[in-house]
């Protein structure tokens, strides 16, 4: 039996995003099973959890198994505490420091890595009596936000000192999780730093998706999961990646998981080979989230020879049967998709055909038995994955679920 429920929003349209909630908890558990016992879960739900709708997903979220959320700004996490979410939340990114007293009064945790978050903690400690909950963000060599690895030692040790915050944990994120060579760089420098301060009671978070179900680093206590909730993959290490480089006692590859039939080879400390082959590296079988679907709001057959949508950049020299639906380039599908995609109807591969518009597009169903008010499923089961599109794109799977939310309705399903 399917479970069906709508978030808050406009539904009075012939085309929708689905979100599969049953692959969320799936996802969430397997990726569980790959990794150590014992090391807490953040699950990234910033960016309205990629598109997906970060209110609805995070009581599925924190009933399988994670124990924290995180998020890009504070209003994000505002929208989340709003719709009684109670759990700890880390603002990920940048806060301004006007905004602070802001996180104190919901109870969220911010990300701090200057002498102005210092000063702007202080004051808001001072007048609401409550002691920020921060997270020192380190940058080992994103050169995004953080504190400088030569500063960071005396900084941490500052904001340790500092009766007026509470110090939950800290953090710094891979740049290049696909690359052994990079993010051994990263971990060495982040050792260095963490050998040199007192990291009892302290969460250390380093791991993406990808560094999560590639490595293990010791010297962290919690994972961060984004990508890899929704069923997507990041950047895996490439096999030449793999195949020689020395690693070190600083990291080690997540080979010995036996769960998933991953190699059992480990490097010893101190280095050695990596031994590694495509069919020992098999990684967690995740499910996509999300579905993209339209109704048929019209059907009708072309004459010959004869155009279709802006600039007929579609032409045809004999009949063909068009249905349109009303997904266009304002819904978040790019126009430059046009004349380059395919969709599911009734069990058919159905192309897409002429410019996609801002709020329609066209198919070519010559052949296929179908009427208007059928569905047409753009991304999901018999479709094309979000993947193909960010490769036909030029980018990733990160961007195009993050557009789909801009005015589609998303459905809820278990």
């Amino acid at each position: 039996m399917k479970n069906i429920r709508q978030s808050n929003i406009s539904i009075h349209r012939d085309s929708w995003v689905e979100i599969n909630l049953e692959n969320l908890a799936y996802n969430i558990k397997e990726i569980r099973k790959s990794v150590p016992e014992g090391k807490k879960l953040l699950a990234v739900v910033k960016a309205d959890a990629y598109g997906h709708g970060a209110v609805m997903l995070a009581p599925t979220i924190l009933a399988s198994g994670c124990d924290m959320l995180g998020v890009a700004s504070i209003d994000e996490g505002i929208d989340l505490r709003n719709a009684k979410i109670s759990c700890e939340i880390l603002v990920l990114g940048a806060v301004p420091v006007w905004a602070v007293e802001s996180a104190v009064n919901a109870g969220i945790s911010i990300a701090i890595f200057s002498k102005e978050h210092l000063a702007a903690c202080k004051q808001a400690y001072e007048r609401t009596g409550v002691k920020p909950k921060v997270h020192v963000k380190i940058d080992t060599g994103m050169n995004r936000i953080g504190v400088q690895p030569a500063d960071a030692v005396d900084f941490i040790r500052e904001v340790q000192a500092a009766d007026y915050l509470q110090i939950q944990g800290i953090f710094t994120h891979l740049y290049e999780a696909e690359s052994v060579e990079e993010t051994v760089k990263q971990v060495n420098i982040w050792n260095s730093i963490i050998s040199q301060i007192d990291t009892t009671g302290l969460l250390l978070h380093i791991q993406n998706t990808a560094g999560t179900l590639c490595y293990d680093v010791p010297t962290s206590n919690m994972l961060r999961i984004g990508i890899g909730l929704y069923g997507l993959a990041p950047d895996y290490p490439t096999r030449e990646s793999l195949a020689t480089f020395q690693l070190s006692e600083t990291l080690e590859w997540r080979g010995r998981q036996r769960s998933h039939g991953l190699a059992n080879h480990v490097c010893q400390a101190g280095g050695g080979e990596l031994l590694f082959t495509d069919k020992d590296f098999k990684k967690p079988e995740l499910k996509p989230l999300m579905s993209l679907k339209g109704r048929i709001v019209h059907i009708h057959e072309t004459g010959a020879p004869a155009g279709v949508s802006y600039c007929h950049t579609f032409k045809t020299d004999v009949p063909v049967k068009v249905a349109t639906i009303p997904v266009g380039y304002a819904d978040g599908v790019s126009r430059l998709l046009s004349n380059r995609i395919t969709a599911e109807l009734n069990g058919k591969k159905i192309r897409q055909i002429g410019n996609i518009t801002m709020d329609q597009m066209m198919f070519d169903i010559t052949g296929v038995d179908a009427s208007v008010g059928d569905v047409v499923t753009l991304i999901g089961d018999g479709a094309m994955t979000i993947d193909e599109w960010a490769k036909i794109l030029g980018t990733i799977n990160y961007e195009l679920t993050c557009r789909l939310k801009v005015r589609l309705p998303r459905v809820y399903t278990r």
